[in-house]
């Protein structure tokens, strides 16, 4: 793995290469935030399998982002018959009935003085694209920054989400958001007043729920949550979201901002993640 770390924090992110039992063709390979460690808190993040050290690569864990290849009902976004490409992990075939990288994309890999840059590029069939993914350390800020260039000659069509594992306290989280923000009646999760809750104590990896989020319109998203052992943590993306997942179970939460990409040739995309960590309480 790599490593960027200041007198507070130290970030692991995955290594493409060397690591790679870890990546699968679900999350972007390059940029993958593994965990995030607090020198007097220990590590920050969880995952759906957590503590497992092997997650499988479908689940992962700590802060990773995903290109989709498919939509959640299972269309076809970036597939060219019996071949697809997940953009920032490789071209795609199915096995089995399971979908494999078979042609991993390459990266350049930039260390710098408080972070590390990830620059790939990969054509297969008509899609031609460049990624760069661009990680920094600010004092205890976390940024994340993705910027996408479409190098074909038609439009680039898919969607991004990013998945971050966000450990829970006491098997719950409360995560504050607009106060115009809605959810729909649902078993597993209660808002009230701007705060999300759970409604009960999820027991275990296969036990959770998932819903929507709708917040308010024209806003990027920004969000604060507990944390076992920081005051607090902030989450903000620079983009407006498109909708906005809310999943968790026994052994973590997530709140998933998508994003529709809808690139013209030669047209370029950049947006980034914010994590600021408060102080640690023990």
């Amino acid at each position: 793995m790599f490593e960027i770390a200041n007198e507070t924090l130290r970030v692991d992110v995955l290594d493409p290469t060397v690591d790679r039992a870890r990546l699968g063709a679900r999350y972007a390979w390059g940029g993958y935030i593994w965990q995030v460690h607090d020198r007097l808190a220990g590590p920050l993040f969880t995952g759906p399998e957590w503590p497992e050290t092997s997650p499988l690569p479908f689940n992962g864990q700590g802060l990773p982002e995903s290109f989709r290849h498919r939509t959640r009902d299972g269309r076809p976004l970036t597939w060219q018959g019996d071949r697809g490409l997940a953009l920032g992990a490789g071209e795609l075939a199915t096995n089995a009935g399971d979908t494999v990288v078979v042609a991993p994309c390459e990266w350049q890999i930039t260390p710098f003085s408080c972070g590390i840059r990830f620059r790939t590029y990969q054509q297969v069939g008509a899609i031609d694209y460049q990624l760069e993914r661009t990680l920094e350390l600010f004092g205890r800020e976390l940024r994340s920054t993705s910027r996408l260039t479409n190098r074909s000659s038609t439009p680039l069509r898919l969607e991004w989400f990013a998945h971050p594992f966000f450990a829970l306290t006491n098997g719950r989280i409360q995560l504050e958001v607009p106060r115009e923000s809605t959810l729909p009646e649902n078993p597993g999760f209660s808002l009230q007043a701007g705060v999300l809750t759970f409604k009960r104590t999820f027991v275990g990896k296969d036990d959770g729920h998932l819903d929507f989020l709708h917040l308010p319109a024209r806003q990027p998203l920004q969000c604060r949550l507990t944390h076992p052992r920081l005051t607090h943590l902030d989450f903000a993306s620079t983009f407006v979201p498109n909708e906005c997942l809310v999943w968790g179970n026994g052994n973590t939460f997530s709140i998933e901002p998508y994003q529709v990409l809808d690139l013209a040739p030669l047209e370029t995309r950049e947006w980034n993640l914010r994590y600021t960590f408060g102080q640690p309480t023990s």
